[in-house]
């Protein structure tokens, strides 16, 4: 019974450590584009200018629909906090437990517009 009980603990440690673990790999990767992923590029180009609709794609998960309800920090007022340069600049590289470059180049420069004006 001991070791049943034993090797369901170690499975499941195992299991866990294989769900959480790594992230950080450097690997070879096929960087070749899919005419799927080159129209997803080019949706999402087209989507550059709707701010909003960037951020919940990409940051409400974090931060909350409404900006204020995610486990990441409340983003309601964050434009009388920081101007769009400075929220870019987050944006591109990160702050704290944020990871930077979720959002880049006219995507990131949106959603950061978008931001500064919640104040």
């Amino acid at each position: 019974m001991k070791k049943l009980l034993y090797s369901l603990i170690c499975v499941a440690f195992i299991g866990f450590l294989t769900a959480c673990g790594g992230g950080n790999d450097e690997t070879e990767q096929d960087t070749t584009t899919t005419e799927e992923q080159a129209g997803d590029e080019q949706e999402q180009t087209a989507d550059a200018g709707n701010g909003e609709a960037l951020f919940q794609q990409s940051c409400s998960s974090c931060h909350g629909g409404d900006l204020k309800s995610g486990g990441a920090p409340d983003l309601d007022k964050i434009g009388s906090q920081y101007s769009k340069d400075e929220i870019l600049n987050i944006i591109e590289n990160g702050k704290g437990g944020m990871p930077g470059g979720i959002l880049k180049g006219e995507d990131a420069d949106a959603v950061a517009s978008w931001l500064a004006e919640k104040k």
